[in-house]
């Protein structure tokens, strides 16, 4: 299915270009810090501000520099219950060549965005690049499959539906078939892959082919070449 193919590289991009922005937003709080002059400041305002889903209060502080001269500047980190009161007296850090850019001097004032946005690049790093190794690795096996794998005829047992995965708000369909092992007797049972359509109809034989590694029968593939290509 094309949206699966999309969005798994899609998430992997976007968690790649949000993990160098946190590096880069890593980076720069630090030169900051290195750079910066710390002094003492007293919040005067609590700004609040609200968005479509969320709500948060930002301080306004205000602190003299080192020529003598009031700043006021507003913080670029929110919360909602806010995490500073008016009057409260709080550490500043600001750069004596440009005071304006002042930022109070508090880990999450600091480190937050750098925090936030790694955060959120690590889940789509790991979701969109474990769908794609999953892809290489789910290739691979194949791959061995054809070349090293015995065939065996399994028996169509029933179509259903893969409940654990949705895209789109739909559910991708399986072929279940069985076959059991003439040595030991036991009785095995296939799934192929996902499929985007329903294979039901299209099913007119009582075996399918699978390719097995007769070492592990754990690792096998159903052959599905015998159904129609879905259209792109």
């Amino acid at each position: 299915m094309k949206t699966l193919k999309i969005l798994k590289y899609t998430f992997t991009v976007i968690g790649v270009a949000m993990l160098f922005g946190a590096f880069a937003s890593y980076n720069s709080t630090s030169a900051f810090i290195d750079r910066a002059t710390e002094t003492s400041g007293i919040v005067t305002e609590l700004v609040y501000s609200r968005s479509s889903d969320s709500s948060s209060y930002y301080p306004v502080v205000a602190f003299q520099d080192a020529s003598g001269r009031e700043i006021e500047f507003q913080s670029r980190s929110g919360s909602n219950p806010p995490s500073f009161r008016r009057g409260e007296r709080v550490s500043v850090l600001y750069e004596p060549s440009a005071p304006e850019n002042a930022q109070i001097n508090s880990f999450f004032s600091l480190w937050g965005m750098s925090l936030i946005v790694g955060g959120l690049g690590l889940v789509f790093t790991l979701v969109g690049g474990g769908m794609v190794l999953f892809g290489v690795l789910k290739g691979r096996s194949k791959a061995y499959l054809e070349q090293h794998g015995t065939e065996v005829l399994a028996k169509f047992a029933s179509v259903e539906q893969n409940t654990s995965l949705t895209v789109n708000g739909r559910n991708p369909f399986r072929i279940v078939c069985q076959w059991q092992h003439p040595q030991t007797g036991e009785l095995h049972v296939f799934r192929s892959d996902n499929l985007w359509f329903d294979p039901s109809d299209h099913i007119h034989q009582e075996t399918v082919p699978v390719l097995v590694d007769e070492s592990n029968l754990k690792r096998y593939w159903v052959n599905t070449s015998f159904l129609p290509k879905l259209a792109g």
